[in-house]
């Protein structure tokens, strides 16, 4: 879905995919939220979000860690 819309724009090369020297825009979240059940989903923490590829918020070594 975000390749397509990176292609549609010509930004293909620097957007769209999770690649080395891309862009990118996610948040590492404390639990899997496609996998817990529907109550537990409300309680998620957000515990690092990046922006163009830039940490803004946690760190990125913490929010992979287990």
């Amino acid at each position: 879905m975000t390749l397509d819309a990176a292609y549609t724009s010509f930004n293909e090369s620097e957007l769209g995919s999770l690649s080395v020297g891309k862009k990118a825009d996610f948040v590492v979240l404390d639990r899997d939220i496609m996998t817990v059940p529907f109550e537990e989903i409300l309680g998620t923490r957000v515990l690092t979000t990046e922006v163009d590829g830039e940490v803004m918020f946690g760190s990125l070594e913490r929010g992979l860690s287990p």
